[in-house]
């Protein structure tokens, strides 16, 4: 039996404070086992990250959150500021979509708000809004471009536009660098990392890559069906952990960029960093 709850508002968010909680998760598909009894959190204001090796049901995990498959076990969401439901936003690893369509970048943001027809023309007000939006992400420029031409890395931009248009509390991301080079994946991390500071939500991100969680994450689930550590970074990504996990040639980690659990992002790109 599956629990999706929302727990009641708290007047002062603690260090401690949870954004979400799993508690005995499992979820069978096929008659197949991909979740095993998952107890983790997901510290409120902290970037964590979900790794683990290919098939260890880190993507089955968001979409349980998501409410998209069937679990048992129970997951619970911390309410927002006020007593309102916490708003989540989501970043799929891919948008699937026919390139030849002739829909640009600002026709994709106002779809899901304009109810007259986008061969009417896009109302004022919505325009200004995408706009924000494209801002936000730092794609001003892709307004009238065509989804058909877009980059991967342009099109994770127009994906993370679309979730923050949901006004998130819990922004969940699948492999978020995913399909783009390393500088283009850098480059959306650390534009990630602004986006929290500047708007108060709480990143919940699967990555493969250990050089983003080692610069990004604050805590860590490693999953392998089961979890099989968490915790900060520098408890969870040691060579023993790694190298059970993924084997002996993912043991290591640069320890030198692992954060020391507080809420920072060690990218010296990313300017100036935050201490909560």
């Amino acid at each position: 039996m599956q629990h999706l709850e929302t727990s009641p508002d708290h007047s002062t968010v603690s260090p401690s404070a949870k954004a979400v909680v799993f508690e005995q998760v499992s979820v069978r598909l096929n008659n197949v086992s991909i979740l095993e009894d998952v107890t983790a959190t997901v510290p409120r204001g902290e970037i964590t990250a979900v790794v683990g090796p290919n098939g260890a049901g880190k993507t089955t995990l968001l979409l349980a959150l998501l409410g998209q498959v069937p679990f048992s076990g129970n997951i619970r969401t911390e309410r927002a500021a006020a007593g309102r439901p916490c708003n989540v936003g989501y970043v799929p690893q891919r948008l699937q979509f026919d390139r030849g369509l002739p829909i640009t970048v600002c026709d994709l943001l106002v779809m899901g708000c304009q109810r007259i027809p986008l061969w009417l023309g896009i109302r004022r007000a919505w325009r200004s809004q995408a706009r924000e939006l494209l801002a936000a992400v730092r794609a001003e420029h892709l307004e009238r471009r065509r989804l058909g031409v877009l980059s991967g890395g342009e099109i994770q931009r127009i994906m993370l536009a679309l979730a923050l248009a949901q006004t998130p509390d819990l922004l969940v991301l699948d492999e978020p660098a995913g399909g783009v080079d390393i500088q283009g994946g850098q480059m959306f991390c650390e534009l990630l990392e602004r986006l929290r500071r500047e708007r108060a939500f709480t990143p919940l991100m699967v990555t493969h890559d250990l050089a983003t969680v080692t610069h990004h994450a604050t805590h860590v689930i490693m999953l392998n069906r089961r979890v099989v550590a968490e915790g900060p970074p520098r408890a969870v990504l040691t060579p023993q952990n790694l190298g059970a996990v993924f084997g002996m040639h993912m043991g290591l980690a640069d320890a030198r960029a692992l954060p020391d659990g507080s809420s920072t992002c060690t990218c010296p790109q990313c300017g100036e960093k935050r201490h909560d």
